[in-house]
């Protein structure tokens, strides 16, 4: 395993946009690791598009894909995945609410033969947490709840935007939701992968306020519980 491909969503986050990729540039990944980085831009109204086009100039290794119009954070990730070249995929939100420094961390379980897909956990108690949001976090731990009711796993935080896989794990899978739907969609559906190995590890989390372009709604909750249903019972494909 020599590469790993970092899908980066991103929408109107001209604000975070150079930081993270400032910051993805600079971790030293271990096993002597290549990165590849994909940013896919979902149609930004902003100047997301000509910061990240800028950077590639500078730097050959960010790749840049565009959606003509928005089709949301699940289409981001299936353009992302069709030029992800590396042996190991991670997502990556554009904001600044995850650390690529634990990539290392998600890797580890990884290289070390145990896990073929890695959940970062923001409940595992590892690495700073900004305190926010008391109903986000009883919802997403009730999301993650339901989900491994159906699941018959122990998941900690299924709507982790830390998500890692070995390439041909998630490339095996075909994603059908277009938004936020395909966190309970992708989890459902390897978790019916046979003898799939998934490992969680704790990691840090930065979240930020709506003031500060945070995007997930309540909406996005009732539409996780219909995803969890869809992909666990009524549309098992």
């Amino acid at each position: 395993m020599k590469k790993l491909s970092i899908i980066i969503p991103c929408f109107n986050e001209q604000s975070f946009i150079e930081q993270i990729i400032d910051k993805v540039r600079q971790v030293s990944l271990e096993h002597s690791m290549e990165k590849e980085i994909i940013v896919v831009d979902d149609a930004s109204t902003d100047a997301t598009v000509q910061i990240v086009k800028a950077y590639t100039v500078k730097d050959q290794s960010v790749k840049l894909i565009l959606h003509p119009v928005n089709k949301g954070k699940g289409a981001s990730l299936q353009s992302g995945l069709k030029e992800a070249t590396g042996d190991i995929v991670v997502i990556q939100d554009a904001d600044l609410e995850y650390d690529p420094a634990d990539y290392n961390k998600m890797l580890s379980p990884i290289f070390a033969g145990h896990a073929d897909v890695v959940y970062g956990s923001r409940f595992m108690g590892s690495g700073p947490h900004r305190v926010l949001f008391f109903w986000h976090t009883i919802g997403n731990k009730l999301l993650t709840f339901f989900s491994n009711v159906f699941t018959g796993v122990n998941l900690t935080d299924m709507e982790t935007g830390y998500k890692m896989f070995k390439t041909e794990i998630i490339k095996s899978i075909q994603t059908k939701e277009k938004r936020f739907g395909i966190e309970p969609e992708i989890t459902a559906k390897i978790c019916r992968i046979k003898n799939i190995r998934i490992y969680e590890v704790g990691i840090a989390y930065y979240g930020r306020k709506y003031n500060e372009g945070k995007k997930i709604s309540w909406q996005d909750g009732f539409a996780a519980i219909w995803c969890i249903l869809k992909y666990n019972i009524l549309w098992r494909r």
